[in-house]
Formats: C-alpha cells, sequence, structure tokens
C-alpha cells in the first residue's frame, strides 16, 4: 500500500501534510509529496540481543587498497578501505569524475573494479579514458540507474572496488519520487551502503553540491558515509586541491593538490613552490603564510589591499579565508593599532585559489594589512603564523616545527611566531633532519603582541 508523505528537499525533514515553509530548515516551496511502498510489517516483539565487552572485540589490519594516486591515498588515510564507503563532492566540471576513473583504471590492475555510469554512455567513459591514458581493459563498465538492477549485478559479480558516478541519478522503483530528490538519494545511498558492509568492497560515491557548495541531498547523507571528500578550486586556475572533510579511518581535514592537464589530474608533491610560483616580492600588502592543512605544512601568499571608500559603509570582502573572521581582524587593527579603517575598503585574498581555515592565518592577515595600509613591503625571507585575540594578544598554535621546516625548506630565513611557541620551535628544529647551515642562518622573532610583529617585520 502506498502511503503519502511530505517531504523537504532541503533538509530532508518528513512532515504529515505540505506546507509553503519548512520549520526544520526555513526554506520556501521545497516540500513535495512522495508516496512510499510499504512491502511489509513490523514484529509485534523483538528479541533481545547480545552484548560484548570491547576488549573481546577483534580487530581487522587488512592492507588498504592503494589507487596508485599518492595525493588520493593521502586524502584517504593510506588508501581505500576495505567495506568502507566514501562520499565525494565538488562543482561541476572541477575534475571528480576524473579522477575516479584515473584511480579505477589503476585499482582494476590488481582489484576487481566496477565503474558504474548514470550520466553518460560508455561511450563517453571509454573517450574519457583514452584521453586521460585510463583505458585499462580489465576496468569494467555499467550504464545503469535502477537499484535493484545495480544491487542484483553486485551480489553476482562481487567486484572488490564500486564506484557509482553519481548517487543523484540513481533510483529506486520502491519509491515513486523522481531520481534526486532526498527520499531517492537517501534510499539508494543506505541500500549500497549495507550492500557494501555485507559483501566487503570499496564503495565510492559522487555526490553532487548545491549552489552554496554543499552536497546536495539530505544532511544524513554525509553522516551514512565513512568518508566525505570535497573537491575546491578556481576553475580559473590549473590546481585543484581535494579536503577530507570527515575521515573514519584517517585525519580529518588532510588535503591533496592536484594539477588539471590534458591527460587529467596530476598529484602535486610541493604544493608550497605552486603556490608562491607567481608571488611578486618586494610588493606591499604581500605575506607568506605557513600554515597546515590536516598533516601538510604549507606556504601561501596573503594579499591584501586597503583603498579609501566611496560608500558610507565600508566593504569587507575576504576571498579563500572566512569573512567574518576577516572583519573581525579588521576591527581588532583599527581598535589596538589605531588604524583609521571605517574610512577604508579592506580586501584580503588568498593567492593562488587556496581556501585556509585555520585561526594560524590571523597573524599573517593582520601583517598584510598593515602593510597594505603603510605602503611598505615586508622582506621577501619572511614567513609567519600565529592566532590573534581579539585584545591584540598573540596566541600560539600547533606543530611549529613543521611550519618551520616548511619555510626553511623553501628559503623563507626570517620567522615571526607567537612567544609560546618559542621553546617547543627550538627543540623541534634542533631533532630534525636540517643541516647547520640551514639552521644558522634562522631569524626567529618571537612576539606576544600584534604590534610587536608589525615591528619585528619592518625592521630589515
Amino acid at each position: 500500500m502506498a502511503k503519502p508523505l511530505f517531504v523537504c528537499q532541503g533538509c530532508g525533514a518528513e512532515h504529515r501534510k505540505w506546507m509553503g515553509r519548512c520549520p526544520d530548515c526555513g526554506e520556501w516551496n521545497t516540500i513535495e509529496e512522495q508516496f512510499i511502498q510499504e512491502t511489509g510489517q513490523r514484529s509485534g516483539k523483538a528479541r533481545p540481543l547480545p552484548t560484548r565487552p570491547i576488549t573481546e572485540i577483534a580487530t581487522s589490519r587488512e592492507a588498504r587498497l592503494r589507487t596508485g594516486i599518492e595525493e588520493l591515498d593521502r586524502v584517504l588515510g593510506g588508501g581505500l578501505v576495505r567495506d568502507s564507503a566514501v562520499l565525494i563532492g565538488g562543482d561541476p566540471g572541477i575534475g571528480k569524475s576524473t579522477l575516479l576513473l584515473q584511480a579505477a583504471a589503476r585499482l582494476a590492475e590488481s582489484h576487481d573494479t566496477l565503474y558504474i555510469t548514470g550520466e553518460e554512455s560508455l561511450q563517453q567513459v571509454r573517450l574519457r579514458g583514452e584521453r586521460i591514458g585510463a583505458a585499462n581493459e580489465q576496468l569494467r563498465l555499467l550504464a545503469a540507474c535502477e537499484l535493484e538492477a545495480i544491487l542484483a549485478t553486485l551480489a553476482d559479480q562481487r567486484p572488490a572496488v564500486v564506484i557509482i558516478d553519481s548517487i543523484q541519478t540513481m533510483v529506486s522503483s520502491r519509491l515513486s519520487s523522481a531520481p534526486g530528490t532526498v527520499s531517492q538519494v537517501r534510499d539508494c545511498s543506505a541500500a549500497l551502503i549495507q550492500q557494501a558492509k555485507q559483501q566487503g568492497f570499496a564503495l565510492i560515491l559522487v555526490g553532487h553540491v548545491t549552489k552554496e557548495g554543499t552536497l546536495a541531498g539530505p544532511r544524513v547523507l554525509e553522516h551514512m558515509v565513512d568518508t566525505v571528500l570535497y573537491f575546491e578550486g578556481d576553475k580559473g586556475h590549473a590546481h585543484r586541491i581535494l579536503r577530507a572533510v570527515k575521515n573514519r579511518f584517517g585525519p580529518a581535514g588532510e588535503i591533496g593538490v592536484f594539477e588539471m592537464t590534458d591527460s587529467g589530474l596530476m598529484g602535486i608533491r610541493d604544493a608550497s613552490r605552486l603556490f608562491l610560483a607567481e608571488r611578486i616580492k618586494d610588493t606591499p600588502g604581500s605575506v607568506v603564510l605557513a600554515c597546515l592543512e590536516g598533516t601538510r605544512p604549507m606556504l601561501v601568499e596573503i594579499q591584501a589591499l586597503i583603498a579609501p571608500t566611496v560608500y558610507a559603509t565600508p566593504k569587507r570582502t575576504a576571498v579563500g579565508l572566512d569573512s567574518a573572521r576577516v572583519a573581525m581582524l579588521t576591527a581588532v587593527l583599527e581598535r589596538r593599532m589605531g588604524l583609521p579603517l571605517t574610512r577604508h575598503d579592506v580586501y584580503v585574498n588568498v593567492a593562488g585559489g587556496a581556501r585556509i581555515r585555520e585561526p594560524a592565518a590571523d597573524l599573517a592577515i593582520l601583517m598584510a594589512m598593515v602593510s597594505a595600509y603603510r605602503d611598505r613591503p615586508y622582506p621577501a625571507d619572511l614567513a609567519v603564523f600565529g592566532e590573534v585575540g581579539l585584545t591584540g594578544e598573540v596566541r600560539p598554535v600547533g606543530q611549529p616545527e613543521t611550519r618551520a621546516n616548511e619555510a626553511l625548506g623553501m628559503g623563507f630565513h626570517h620567522l615571526v611566531i607567537p612567544k609560546d611557541n618559542e621553546e617547543r620551535l627550538h627543540k623541534g628544529l634542533a631533532s630534525t633532519r636540517l643541516t647547520t647551515p640551514a639552521q644558522a642562518s634562522l631569524r626567529l622573532t618571537a612576539v606576544r603582541h600584534l604590534s610587536e610583529a608589525t615591528r619585528a617585520g619592518f625592521s630589515d
């Protein structure tokens, strides 16, 4: 018997009647009527299940499935895990299908791999595979959208790796709603994940994103999978960043850097050199930040531009950074340093299209603003990191020795760091493999307040 249900397409909330506005997420005109076919009856009584002490649970130490793409394996925490589910999202055309087809071709050399496409024909996938060098004869393809047929195929062929491109195209005959709706995405994902757990294959789902940049479909989808990956990057730049937002088998926040070429996505080991390749030295408003994305140290250029405003309310614009945090730091700079920024527009940018989310970028942002306002450049070999509070104090950040090693390796010998990181940094550098000349050339300036940092930067 078909049961009517009203489901919000924005958040997945279920309601008994139609409403113009969803009370859960507040969106208008997102509630649609759907019919769910009930196939069975619930038992009236259930028996209790046995429990076990945690110390008696056996843990498996199976080797991960290496994709053959070093940057992808880094983000996954070392490779794919059997009977796990990975969700990867990103803007259209950013390279999701390209990267997964490359990975599938390499996985097929040692593991039974099945690539299921619901958006393209087999001929289109074959042409892209030939263009990027992923036409492996051991890789099997399937063009299908019907969930029940896909589950039967997986049970019959029992592959080791399954890629679904994309989950929004999958449709179950049990539901009367259209493909891509909340109910279809949720039910199809749950069925595929359950099949992966039962058969022991690694499942990769491709997800569409909304105009706000979040994964389309119900939020519960991200909770159902084991790993959530996001593709970031500006289509105007050749590089792409793959970020692990959630990972049950590795560190969350880890990133992989790729460059889009004619032969597909190529992993970039030296990300710092990529982001600083076009940097112009001795330019006001430019500061090099030693940041940490996951476990990976990286140098990026923070740029600031301050110009007199023509509006009653000055602009505060940030690209690649949290706009609210940049506005807060602008207020700190005006209050604690006395810069009259209420009559100026402030623009802050991370050069190269990278996105920085950690508070350790605060000091670099503020120093770039001071440099732009005073129209004075910092030394070319200066790199900074540190969190800044509302009183202007510079607070310590994690893993300062890792950041310093990356900066020294890239030729930045003058570091401005938080005072509370100084002792740990000296101990960390003493235990590294850096040569004695590299350590001897290091000029370390430890500061407690923003004013000390700006004076140290201009001291040369």
